[in-house]
């Protein structure tokens, strides 16, 4: 099946900015041994896939980051 992408609009209470991540400094989440990379970009933090960076990254805000830490270190998330 060959890969499509749609343009999307966005969501109704989405207030995050369209952030330029194209100089961004991402680091691998585990020490080189994961397929997650993070990035500190204006106040946020971008998560994409190191496998295949030129899809979207999820932007989080720093509480949102946080919820998603917390949680992942309780087991709610496999980051595998």
């Amino acid at each position: 099946m060959a890969d499509t992408i749609t343009q999307q609009q966005p969501l109704m209470g989405w207030d995050k900015p369209e952030l330029d991540l194209s100089g961004a400094e991402w680091q691998s989440s585990s020490r080189g041994l994961g397929d997650v990379q993070i990035a500190f970009v204006e106040g946020f933090i971008a998560m994409r896939n190191s496998g295949r960076p030129e899809r979207p990254s999820l932007i989080f805000t720093p509480a949102e980051w946080g919820a998603f830490v917390s949680g992942a270190r309780e087991g709610e998330f496999d980051l595998t």
